[in-house]
C-alpha cells in the first residue's frame, strides 16, 4: 500500500498540474500525478482540442510524460478535478493504466477523504498482452 504522506504529496502535485489544464470547451479541469518506481512524480493535465478526439486526459498525459522521460514502472496515480464528486479515469485511461500495470489509483473529491482503489477494481477484465 502507499503511505499517507505519499498520498498527500501525489494529491498536491495533481492539484498543481490541474492549474495548467487547457479546457476551453468543457471547463472541467483535471490534474494527475504519477509516482514512478524511481521516486519521481510525473504530472499531466487535460488538454482539449476543437476536434474533440484529439484531446487528452490528464491521466494519459502523466503516463506519456513519464514514459517520454524514461520511466516505465509505477507505484500509484492521483487524480484531482474540479468536479463535485470523485473523478474516476475514463475507459481509455484505464486501458493505458493497465498497460503499465499501475497498481493504485487515488481518487479525490471535495470535502471527502481520498479513496485509494486498485486498478483491478476499475478495470476487472482488461484487454492485456495475454490476449495477443
Amino acid at each position: 500500500m502507499i503511505s499517507e504522506e505519499t498520498v498527500r504529496e501525489l494529491i498536491a502535485a495533481a492539484g498543481s498540474a490541474r492549474e495548467f489544464a487547457y479546457v476551453p470547451y468543457s471547463h472541467f479541469t483535471v490534474g494527475a500525478a504519477l509516482l514512478g518506481s524511481n521516486g519521481v512524480i510525473y504530472t499531466g493535465c487535460n488538454v482539449e482540442n476543437a476536434s474533440y478526439g484529439l484531446s487528452i486526459c490528464a491521466e494519459r498525459n502523466a503516463v506519456f510524460h513519464a514514459v517520454a522521460s524514461g520511466c516505465r514502472s509505477f507505484e500509484a496515480l492521483a487524480i484531482v478535478s474540479d468536479g463535485r464528486g470523485y473523478t474516476s479515469p475514463c475507459g481509455a485511461c484505464r486501458q493505458v493504466l493497465e498497460e503499465f500495470e499501475i497498481p493504485y489509483v487515488i481518487l479525490t473529491a471535495p470535502d471527502s477523504p481520498p479513496r485509494i482503489v486498485a486498478l483491478s477494481e476499475l478495470l476487472p477484465l482488461p484487454f492485456d498482452r495475454t490476449a495477443l
